[in-house]
C-alpha cells in the first residue's frame, strides 16, 4: 500500500529550527542515518528537525511520509485498515527511507516495536530513544486529537500501558536520552552531545557451519547487555551462571542491563577456580537449572572467566539436549580464548577438559571495563593467549604485541580492545576452518601451541596453583625451544619469544616457576593428554614466529632433552 510512494522533499518547518554552528559526524557514521524513537509527545519531530539542521542532513517524519503515500491521515488509516495493516506499511516506508542517503528520521511511537524495523535500524542507522517521564508526556499530548491510540481513552492510562509495553523494547536503542521540560533547543544540544560522544562497540562476526554469532568488544557492555542480547535470545528468560568472586564485581551491572529490556533472570553462583570444573559441580549446576523450570528456549549466560564459561557452557550443551548459551567473559584470557569457538568442558582426575562438548554461543560480550578489576597476575596470564595468536600465524600481530604488550598489561583500554579483537579475529579464522577439530593436521589444533607442555604443568602443580595462561606461556617457550632443537626454527626465534613473554612479567621457562620439576613426571602427564593420537606425543611446533604447524610424533628423547635443558630434573 505504501512502499511504492515517492519520497517528497523536506516538509515545511512550522516552528523555529535552531541553526547554530553546524557539526560534523564522526567517520564511523559515514553512510548511516539517525532514527529517533520514543512515545508520542517525546519530541521526535521538533528535535529531529533541529538535529538535521545542525548536521546538514535531510529530515523526514515517518508519519508524514505514510500520510503522503496513503493520501489520508494516520487516524483514517487506523479506522479503515486497522493497526496491523498500518504497521506493515510503516515498516516498508521506514525501510525505504533508510535505504537511501543518510538522513534524520522521526519515527512513530510504535515503529520500533516491530522486530524487522529494529533490524533495519541496526543495519542502517543510529537509533536514539527520547525517554520521557509520564508527567512530561501527559503535558505534551494534552488536547491532541490526531493520536489514534488516545481517541476516547484516558491519556494517562494509555501512556502508562504503552510505557510498560514499549520501554523495554525502546531500551534496545543505541543511545538513550532522558528528556525533561527543557526547550527543544536545549534537548537537541544534549542529543547532539551524546551522539557525537557515542562509540559503538566493535563487532567480529563468526560464520561457522553450525552457527553464526558476533563477538562484541567494547567498554560498558554489561550495562547494555539487554539491548545487545535481546535480538539473539529466543525468549526473554535467562539463567546467569557466575562465581563468588565475579558476582559482587559485575553481576549487578549485568542484571541491571538485562532488566532494562525486561529479560527475566535467575542466578547460579559457584565457587571460584578450577576446582569448580568437576563432575560434582556440573551436576549441581544442571540440577539448579532444571529445578528452576528451564525451557529449551531459556538461555544460559556465563559471567566470569574460563572456568565459568566452560562449566556453564557444558551444562547448557547437555541440559534438555542443548540450551541457548551466551558468553560474557570477564578476564582477558577468557575474552581472547575460551569464550570463542564453542569448546566447553570439565576436568577429571585423569586430566583437564576430558569431558566436554562443542556448543557455540549465541553471542560473546567482551566488556573491556571488567579487565580493570583483574589482579595483575590474571591480566598477564590472559595476555599469553594474545601473544599466542601472533606466534601461530600472524607475525605482524606478534610484532604489534612486542610494541604494545606493556600497554595491554598496564590497563590501556584502547590497547586491550585492539588485542582482544585481533586475537579473536585470528581464532575465528582458525575455528571457521576446522570447527570440531577434525583435521588430522594444522586446523584448529594449531590453537594448542604450548598446551601440551602447559597442561602437563597444570596437572603436575595442581589446577589453580599455576594459572592456565602462565602454563601456556611456559609451554610456548618450551615449544619454540623444541622447534629449535629439532632444527625447525632459528634459535633466535625461541629467544625472541621467551624475551617478550618475560618482558610482560610472564614465566617463559620452567625455572621461572620456582619449583623443582621432574621431566619424567611431566612426560607421564603428556602421555595422558587428550591430544594424544595413536599413543604418540603430538605437538604444535614452529618454523618461525607466525609459522606454527602440527607436528607428528616427536621423539620422547628430544622432549625430555628440552625439559632438562630448561632446568627440569631427570
Amino acid at each position: 500500500m505504501l512502499a511504492s510512494a515517492p519520497v517528497p522533499r523536506n516538509i515545511g518547518v512550522k516552528e523555529r529550527v535552531s541553526l547554530k554552528e553546524s557539526c560534523t559526524l564522526p567517520a564511523w557514521m559515514a553512510g548511516r542515518s539517525i532514527a529517533l524513537v520514543g512515545l508520542m509527545g517525546a519530541g521526535k519531530t521538533s528535535i529531529g528537525r533541529r538535529l538535521a539542521a545542525r548536521l546538514g542532513l535531510p529530515f523526514r517524519d515517518a508519519d508524514v511520509e505514510i500520510e503522503l503515500a496513503a493520501g489520508c491521515t494516520i487516524a483514517e488509516l487506523f479506522d479503515r485498515f486497522g493497526e496491523r495493516e498500518f504497521r506493515d506499511g510503516e515498516r516498508r516506508v521506514i525501510r525505504r527511507l533508510l535505504a537511501g542517503d543518510p538522513l534524520v528520521l522521526a519515527t512513530g511511537g510504535g515503529a520500533f516495536m516491530d522486530a524487522d524495523t529494529r533490524a533495519t535500524m541496526r543495519r542502517e542507522a543510529v537509533s536514539i530513544w527520547l525517554r520521557c517521564s509520564l508527567p512530561v508526556l501527559l503535558h505534551r499530548v494534552a488536547g491532541r486529537t490526531h493520536r489514534p491510540l488516545l481517541n476516547d481513552q484516558n491519556p494517562e492510562e494509555v501512556l502508562r500501558r504503552l510505557m510498560a509495553q514499549r520501554h523495554p523494547v525502546y531500551a534496545e536503542a543505541d543511545v538513550i536520552i532522558d528528556c525533561t521540560d527543557d526547550s527543544a533547543d536545549i534537548t537537541t544540544e544534549r542529543v547532539l552531545e551524546a551522539l557525537l560522544g557515542y562509540r559503538p562497540p566493535r563487532r567480529l562476526s563468526l560464520a561457522l557451519s553450525t552457527a553464526s554469532y558476533d563477538v562484541v568488544v567494547g567498554e560498558g557492555l554489561l550495562a547494555r547487555a539487554g539491548a545487545l542480547l535481546a535480538p539473539v535470545l529466543p525468549q526473554k528468560r535467562a539463567v546467569v551462571v557466575t562465581d563468588a568472586t565475579v558476582a559482587p564485581l559485575h553481576l549487578p551491572a549485568l542484571l541491571h542491563g538485562l532488566a532494562a529490556t525486561a529479560i527475566e533472570t535467575r542466578t547460579i553462583t559457584v565457587p571460584p577456580g578450577e576446582t569448580s570444573k568437576t563432575l560434582a559441580m556440573f551436576g549441581e549446576v544442571v540440577d539448579q537449572l532444571l529445578a528452576g523450570g528451564m525451557e529449551r528456549r531459556t538461555a544460559v549466560i556465563a559471567l566470569g572467566g574460563g572456568v565459568v564459561g566452560d562449566l556453564a557452557g557444558f551444562a547448557a550443551a547437555t541440559t534438555l539436549r542443548g540450551l541457548p548459551f551466551v558468553q560474557v567473559p570477564t578476564t582477558l584470557l577468557s575474552q581472547v580464548d575460551s569464550s570463542v569457538g564453542g569448546k566447553t568442558g570439565i576436568n577429571t582426575r585423569h586430566g583437564k577438559n576430558l569431558l566436554g562438548a562443542f556448543h557455540q554461543p549465541r553471542m560473546v560480550l567482551a566488556d573491556t571495563a571488567t579487565l580493570a578489576t583483574l589482579p595483575p597476575r590474571e591480566l598477564r596470564a590472559g595476555y599469553a593467549e594474545v601473544a599466542k595468536a601472533g606466534l601461530i600465524g600472524d607475525a605482524a600481530f606478534f610484532a604489534w604485541c612486542e610494541a604494545n604488550g606493556a600497554a595491554v598489561i598496564a590497563g590501556d583500554r584502547e590497547a586491550q580492545a585492539e588485542a582482544v579483537l585481533r586475537a579473536c579475529a585470528f581464532k575465528a579464522l582458525v575455528v571457521g576452518n576446522d570447527e570440531r577439530e577434525e583435521k588430522p593436521s594444522d586446523g584448529r589444533a594449531l590453537l594448542n601451541l604450548g598446551h601440551t607442555f602447559g597442561h602437563a604443568l597444570e596437572a603436575e602443580l595442581g589446577y589453580g596453583t599455576i594459572l592456565h595462561g602462565e602454563a601456556v606461556a611456559v609451554g610456548m617457550g618450551l615449544a619454540f625451544r623444541l622447534s629449535a632443537r629439532l632444527g625447525l626454527c632459528p634459535q633466535a626465534d625461541a629467544g625472541r619469544v621467551i624475551a617478550h613473554l618475560e618482558s610482560v612479567g610472564l614465566p617463559a621457562e620452567p625455572a621461572h616457576l620456582n619449583r623443582r620439576l621432574s621431566a619424567s613426571r611431566l612426560m607421564s602427564h603428556m602421555r595422558r593428554d587428550k591430544k594424544m593420537r595413536d599413543s604418540k606425543l603430538n605437538f604444535v611446533l614452529a618454523r618461525g614466529v607466525g609459522q606454527a604447524f602440527t607436528c607428528g610424533e616427536v621423539a620422547a628423547e628430544a622432549v625430555e632433552g628440552v625439559l632438562r635443558d630448561a632446568g627440569c630434573l631427570g
